[in-house]
């Protein structure tokens, strides 16, 4: 049986046109991404895992209320909170679907940026980058009780050389490198993309 990096779903594969990004495939993707942390065991990652998938619940179960107006998450935004003054069907001001995409943005780009900086800094610890990634990008987002709960969490983060042994399942290190650099190549194009269509429409800042 393929390790599990082979077979899901990645963010390089998300569609992308002038309308938005594919809201199916980017769900897909996400939850994909999410549950590839299971193979670590014990819910060592729980702090990150919980808070995305309820996030990707959010979202999904508004693309599932209006899925011919959110073909895309643009769409879904501007379906959902009323673009060129229009209320969205179903949308009646709830704004809770896109509130559940910034934050689940918000929390991908953490857990991409963290990645990321593990494959840079070929000596540093897991819980390191998870903590510089967290310091520069959610920290500022949470209260001192939220901050001291990840703060813990992350102390319990596995040392490298077991995330490296239980993520590739026996595979190549070399082969799941290389994949999850392309996987948050094409996760840094879809939020940078969001980023910039959420604040300048004022939907809210990741």
């Amino acid at each position: 049986m393929a390790p599990y990096f082979e077979t899901a779903k990645s963010f390089a594969d998300v569609p992308i046109t002038d309308a938005g990004v594919d809201t199916a495939t980017f769900l897909l993707a996400s939850t994909d991404f999410v549950n590839m942390f299971d193979l670590l065991g014990g819910g060592v990652f729980a702090f990150v895992q919980n808070d995305l998938r309820s996030n990707i619940t959010g979202v999904r179960h508004r693309y599932e209320l209006a899925p011919a107006e959110s073909p895309t998450l643009e769409k879904l935004v501007t379906n959902e909170c009323g673009g060129a003054g229009s209320k969205g069907a179903g949308g009646g001001g709830d704004r809770h679907g896109t509130a559940c995409l910034v934050r689940l943005l918000r929390g991908l780009w953490f857990t991409c940026e963290a990645l990321r900086d593990m494959q840079q800094d070929r000596n540093a610890e897991l819980h390191t980058c998870f903590k510089r990634s967290y310091d520069a990008n959610l920290k500022h987002h949470h209260s001192f009780v939220i901050r001291s709960v990840v703060s813990v969490a992350i102390r319990a983060v596995p040392h490298r050389r077991d995330f490296y042994a239980r993520i590739t399942q026996g595979g190549s290190h070399e082969k799941f490198d290389d994949e999850l650099t392309k996987w948050l190549a094409g996760l840094e194009v879809i939020v940078l993309r969001l980023k910039g269509f959420l604040e300048e429409g004022g939907y809210g800042r990741i």
